[in-house]
């Protein structure tokens, strides 16, 4: 997953150096914030294997909604979300948002958000093919 995660990095970067740049310690840190993810009870993780490999991963969490908002339950956030290639997210990436969402279903959340890079074509295209929608964009 580390090693996903720092090659998306490295994809940011090229699209926004500063707001993406990663730190010099980047890796270390995501395998701390990753550990303390998969021991957070209001987060989902899972992972798409192939030939012993991950090749997928998504982690989600249950989240209450801003204050000033009511969709009327729990928020699932999904924000560190990665195939190992671009052809694998109408597949193997949907596949996981999918499940992840079902499971947060499962335990009372009502909206689905996913975050994802403006220019992160692949996963935009696959996420919109799969009926979501674009509700905010950050701009740097």
């Amino acid at each position: 997953m580390v090693v996903l995660s720092a090659r998306k990095r490295r994809e940011y970067a090229a699209y926004s150096p500063r707001m993406w740049h990663p730190a010099s310690d980047a890796d270390e840190r995501q395998h701390a914030f990753f550990l303390d993810q998969l021991n957070n009870p209001t987060c989902l993780a899972l992972v798409h294997e192939m030939d012993e490999r991950i090749n997928g991963f998504i982690i989600a969490r249950l989240v209450g909604a801003p204050p000033v908002y009511n969709p009327g339950g729990k928020v699932c956030m999904i924000d560190d979300f990665v195939v190992a290639d671009n052809e694998l997210w109408a597949t193997v990436g949907i596949a996981l948002r999918n499940e992840a969402q079902r499971r947060a279903v499962e335990r009372g959340a009502v909206l689905s958000i996913t975050v994802c890079g403006q220019r992160d074509l692949p996963k935009r295209a696959a996420l919109l093919e799969a009926d979501a929608h674009v509700a905010s964009q950050s701009l740097t």
